[in-house]
């Protein structure tokens, strides 16, 4: 039944004129820009995704991001700061509140600077795959 699927839904993207493709679309996501013309700006403030893109007119309001970009995020840093509180310990020995006030920064700061940039990307893959409203018959 899944290769029944499959065969589907290459069909279905075969036969569409206007297929979209994901990795464009997502790479212009984390690069917080418009998903279809990578010229407009993807956000109206630090994760507001604006309505409609001010460079193609793309209608962006149809997005559900909701709590992916948080899970990625917290994903990447958990894994990069247990890494990095390693090797500081293992090779440097601090002081307790020295490694802590460090290491707090750096995982907050990572995480701001990531946040926006995976919800972007959340934000093009949906827009690629024609989800929760982008598609034409949505």
């Amino acid at each position: 039944m899944d290769e029944q699927l499959t065969t589907a839904r290459a069909a279905q993207i075969i036969d569409d004129p206007e297929a979209r493709a994901t990795w464009p679309a997502v790479r212009r996501g984390l690069l917080r820009r418009c998903p279809n013309c990578g010229e407009g700006h993807l956000f109206d403030g630090y994760l507001k995704v604006t309505d409609t893109c001010a460079a193609c007119g793309e209608v962006l309001k149809h997005h559900r991001a909701d709590d992916g970009p948080a899970y990625l995020t917290i994903l990447i840093v958990g894994h990069l700061l247990a890494f990095v509180m390693h090797f500081v310990w293992v090779q440097f020995r601090p002081e307790p509140l020295v490694f802590a006030s460090v290491l707090t920064v750096f995982a907050v700061g990572l995480s701001l600077w990531l946040l926006p940039r995976f919800k972007g990307g959340i934000v093009g893959y949906q827009w690629a795959h024609r989800m929760h409203g982008f598609g034409d018959g949505d």
